[in-house]
């Protein structure tokens, strides 16, 4: 699964990785490594108890890596032998806080965290603030109602692309407007990469390149860090050294603030925030006949996304329907696009039908996405259908947008549709 990781958070971070257009409401940030606001005391107060300790992982691909995430681990289990800290892992590569908000519950929460990670900075960097600070502050009142003891710390990455702002002293777009809802709630925040950019700058860090396979190389290198291939997935056993370095670092100032005791939600900062943010099995849904609910134990794909996707339904027939009337603004499906998936058609509220491939470039192996149906909408009641369609899209064109062709055209030659959950700001009306 690593893989679709990395190429789908290439993309995203390609889109939008520079945060230079500055958005007046949210100016970016002077960087700092870490502000260590209220601190985590309910959790640094358990590791401190011993016993049983959970840290929740929340983010993307370089969150999925077997890098910055077990190495923490691995330093707070060190660092307090006494408790035996547990991880959640609940990264999904190519995936931002517009998901994250939906699945926080299912993936972290019903685990109890006593400890929140959230990284989101990279695959939100092409995401308006303003969406941002919704679909953030999101993830926090829900943690916050869940469990009241639970603390949260958000973590900021980086790509190639935002180290002309982190070098110029300012955090890129992405960041600054998480450390608007940090600063509301008293979240303490790290930036793992201001020191990678730092030293990139100076020149002691290679950010982007091979690994040496020769004498030369490696001579070359003598005395830096390589950091990454991609300019965007660190290197486990350098790159994400420094972003453990940088959480290391952090700890001491963060364990030093706060005091324990119940997070209290208090106003909000937007009032159009996504703590609404549900996600409905689709069956709750009106579904046609030839839609039918995969078993994980016999079916490849569905056993491959169980932990992510507990249920799964498939239709490869044109003209099978999803139909629903909900109460509320934002619509999507939460569905899995790959080799032998087709498109469908798109109605809201009986306007005209806009056709949505459930096929990308990166479909040469099957991943978790988003079919977004509807969003910006009043909030009243909307219906809204999708159909398969008969028509393929053209796979061939599509892939060869980086430079990719079918292995077997066998395995792309269907209209298949993988679909787990529908994601609501509202509520389903039956």
């Amino acid at each position: 699964m690593l893989k679709w990781c990395l190429i789908a958070t290439v993309c995203l971070a390609a889109a939008g990785a520079s945060g230079a257009e500055e958005d007046g409401a949210y100016p970016l940030r002077d960087a700092v490594e870490c502000t260590p606001r209220g601190g985590l005391p309910n959790f640094f107060g358990k590791l401190a108890s011993g016993g049983a300790v959970r840290i929740g992982y929340l983010g993307g691909s370089i969150t999925a890596q077997e890098g910055w995430r077990p190495k923490t681990l691995a330093w707070f289990q060190e660092r307090f032998p006494e408790a035996q800290v547990e991880q959640i892992n609940a990264a999904i590569g190519g995936t931002g806080s517009a998901l994250g908000v939906f699945r926080v519950e299912q993936d972290v929460l019903q685990h109890k965290p006593d400890l929140l990670f959230v990284e989101f900075a990279v695959n939100d960097s092409g995401v308006s603030p303003e969406r941002i600070c919704r679909t953030m502050e999101g993830i926090v009142r829900k943690t916050f109602r869940a469990d009241a003891s639970t603390d949260i710390c958000f973590v900021y990455t980086l790509t190639e692309g935002m180290l002309g702002d982190l070098q110029g002293g300012k955090y890129p777009r992405a960041a600054s407007a998480m450390e608007a809802v940090a600063d509301h709630y008293g979240i303490p925040s790290i930036h793992m990469g201001l020191e990678v950019a730092r030293r990139a700058k100076e020149g002691t860090v290679v950010f982007k390149g091979p690994r040496p396979q020769t004498d030369e190389d490696k001579a070359a290198l003598e005395g830096k860090v390589l950091f990454s291939e991609d300019g965007v997935h660190p290197y486990t056993d350098s790159g994400h050294i420094l972003y453990l370095e940088a959480v290391a670092r952090s700890m001491d100032a963060i364990q030093a603030a706060g005091k324990p005791g119940p997070h209290e939600l208090g106003a909000t900062l937007a009032a159009d925030n996504w703590e609404s943010a549900t996600m409905v099995p689709l069956n709750r849904a009106a579904l046609s006949a030839g839609w039918k609910e995969l078993n994980p134990d016999e079916n490849g794909i569905a056993g491959r996304f169980r932990g992510r996707m507990p249920r799964m339904w498939h239709s490869n027939t044109p003209g099978d329907t999803i139909s629903f009337r909900f109460e509320g603004t934002y619509a999507a499906i939460y569905d899995v696009i790959g080799p032998d998936c087709g498109q469908v058609a798109v109605s809201v509220d009986g306007a005209a039908s806009v056709v949505r491939a459930r096929f990308d470039k990166y479909c040469t192996y099957h991943r978790l996405a988003t079919l977004g149906l509807a969003s910006g909408l009043p909030d009243a009641a909307h219906t809204v259908s999708v159909t398969i369609q008969p028509e393929q899209p053209d796979k061939v064109a599509i892939l060869s947008e980086r430079d990719s062709t079918m292995d077997d055209p066998a395995r792309y030659d269907d209209t298949a549709v993988y679909a787990g959950s529908i994601l609501l700001l509202g509520e389903l009306v039956e």
